[in-house]
């Protein structure tokens, strides 16, 4: 083996173990009985259990899901017109503040755009009152405005990489350009739709400093809720409740790359 592949190999080896120690100590350390973090004593799932009788925050994850589902789904059929429109409309009038527009979430602190909604709904309230208070509408308005820049990129990238012939065909046999979009375009880049919609999806249900903003009474997200506590110190329920979302992401993310990997096969199946 030449020496320039064993360093590469080291030098991987290194960086995975960076990466991914601190996660495999979380997940055995959830198993611990001790209340200290990190002292072992013996083997106990006493920590789930309590986590299972935790209401704040039980509550608190199903209201981060519910948030995080709202805004993968409006991210993805906002930011997919908003690629689409990137991509294929070419340089039209105001194109340059549309794409600025697009694109200032990914730039703009989070802190500045959470002051800045937090500021023009209480001037809504103020002058047309609405909303009435801040809670899960405000807070899915916050992660939409966030996550639609992140998925108009990823379908622009995607749509641009499209030879046009596909959906000139369909043109040329009579098809609407609606029609094409439904039936063409969007199956041709499904893959990005789901990879907006999982990231769609970890940015909301990860997002503290947006939450923060705009949220209120009886609003209270899991990062939150995880902050404030972390603050007083770190708890084994913690890492118990750490340890079950490494479990659904892993399990998403293989399912989903599992899916598209065979529709990709299939395609390349029925290209040849």
């Amino acid at each position: 083996m030449k020496p320039n592949r064993i360093l590469q190999l080291i030098a991987l080896g290194i960086g995975f173990l960076f990466l991914y120690i601190p996660i495999v100590s979380l997940i055995v350390y959830s198993f611990n009985e001790s209340q200290l973090v990190t002292v072992w004593t013996r083997f106990s799932t006493r920590w789930y259990a309590a986590l299972l009788q935790d209401d704040e925050l039980i509550a608190a994850a199903w209201l981060s899901l519910r948030v995080a589902l709202l805004t993968a789904f409006a991210s993805v059929v906002i930011g997919t017109w908003a690629g689409f429109v990137l991509a294929r409309m070419g340089r039209f009038r105001g194109f340059t503040l549309y794409t600025g527009m697009i694109n200032a979430p990914l730039v703009i602190p989070e802190v500045i755009q959470g002051i800045s909604l937090l500021l023009l709904f209480i001037e809504m309230a103020k002058w047309l009152g609405w909303p009435a208070g801040r809670g899960i509408f405000t807070i899915w308005i916050g992660h939409v405005m966030l996550c639609i820049s992140y998925v108009a990129i990823i379908v622009q990238s995607r749509v641009k990489e499209l030879h046009p012939s596909l959906e000139e065909a369909a043109l040329d046999l009579g098809a609407t350009p609606l029609r094409v979009f439904f039936f063409i375009t969007l199956p041709l880049i499904s893959q990005a739709l789901v990879s907006g919609w999982l990231l769609s999806f970890t940015l909301s249900i990860d997002d503290l400093v947006l939450s923060a903003f705009l949220s209120g009474p009886g609003s209270t997200t899991l990062p939150l809720v995880v902050f404030s506590r972390v603050r007083l110190g770190l708890n084994p329920e913690m890492n118990a409740l750490a340890t079950l979302f490494i479990a659904v992401v892993t399990v998403g993310v293989v399912a989903a790359n599992y899916f598209m990997q065979r529709a990709e096969r299939k395609r390349a199946v029925m290209a040849v």
